[in-house]
């Protein structure tokens, strides 16, 4: 698993509204009206707003009334609009404060859409559906960015992306962090021999054999160029990224990709390198990167279909 595929926008069946109002029978009533449709949270005041709205599992879509005590709701609208976690999750005034001013007010602190109270039923479930389809739509967009065209696994924009942030996080923790370089052997004479069209497909078929070998949110998996793929593997020792290669390895081995050039195996294979380090003691991410780099081009010539790694 990684961030990008887990990311991908959810169909509007499964996406979570959040509704918040102070009044219990406005929540009551929001709350018959889209249970049908969607998941619904609700919070009775700001302060409950944001939490929800910064939990792991935030709303896809916030009903948010105006007038509450506490924190209202222009400024919870403001401060989810300022933090790059929520600034992205389409906001509804639901509202009796229905003139000119106060919708001029709500659509510059960013929000997409403003129904006043009294509301009939079946125009804010047209609304709503029609802000969460702009959502998924622009998600798909954001993730098309992120994603290798011929493999459906995350790309090097991805990769490089994912690498920094885990990088910074291991230094502020202190955990190991292991990088890991893929290559498929000989794969120059499987294009010569098989045709390009035979080459994308056993890249298609290697990419998703390594992606179902990491199972925690956190690992990544992406394409890093041509025959090369790369893994993330936040909070991994060298031990534990030299056991998630040898998956790797027995992953394709399953696959029994026919290589009849191959001088190493009737089958593709792939050789790996290996490093690992803790940030915080004073390496760096190029070094990592480029050590990972040496023990593959080490297990090229140790023979291929094998794995070095170093610990830095």
């Amino acid at each position: 698993m990684n961030a990008y595929m887990n990311s991908l926008p959810k169909s509007p069946g499964e996406a979570t509204i959040l509704v918040v109002d102070d009044t219990p029978a406005n929540l009551a009533l929001m709350s018959s009206l889209l249970k049908d449709t969607y998941k619904v949270k609700v919070a009775n005041c700001g302060e409950r707003a944001l939490e929800i709205a910064n939990s792991d599992t935030p709303p896809d879509l916030i009903l948010l009334d105006i007038m509450m005590p506490g924190i209202d709701g222009y400024e919870v609208c403001r401060r989810l609009k300022g933090q790059a976690t929520t600034k992205d999750i389409p906001i509804i005034f639901l509202t009796s404060m229905a003139d000119v001013e106060n919708e001029s007010m709500g659509f510059s602190l960013g929000a997409v859409d403003y129904i006043a109270k009294p509301f009939n039923q079946t125009v804010v479930k047209a609304r709503i559906r029609v802000h969460i389809q702009l959502k998924r739509q622009s998600s798909l967009l954001e993730n098309l960015v992120f994603i290798d065209a011929l493999t459906e696994i995350p790309n090097r924009r991805a990769l490089d992306q994912t690498f920094r942030q885990e990088w910074v996080r291991a230094v502020r923790t202190g955990s190991p962090l292991s990088f890991v370089l893929i290559d498929i052997d000989l794969f120059k004479q499987f294009n010569d021999h098989y045709g390009h069209g035979c080459g994308d497909e056993c890249l298609v078929r290697v990419a998703k054999a390594l992606q179902a070998c990491v199972q925690r949110p956190s690992d990544f998996v992406g394409r890093y160029g041509g025959e090369e793929f790369a893994a993330v593997l936040p909070d991994t020792d060298l031990n534990d990224a030299m056991r998630v290669a040898q998956f790797f390895h027995a992953s394709l081995a399953a696959l029994q990709i026919p290589h009849v050039q191959s001088t190493v195996n009737p089958y593709v294979t792939i050789s790996i390198g290996v490093a690992t380090t803790h940030p915080g003691t004073g390496q760096t991410l190029q070094r990592l990167s480029e050590t990972a780099d040496q023990m593959l081009y080490a297990a090229k010539n140790a023979g291929k279909n094998t794995t070095l790694g170093a610990r830095l």
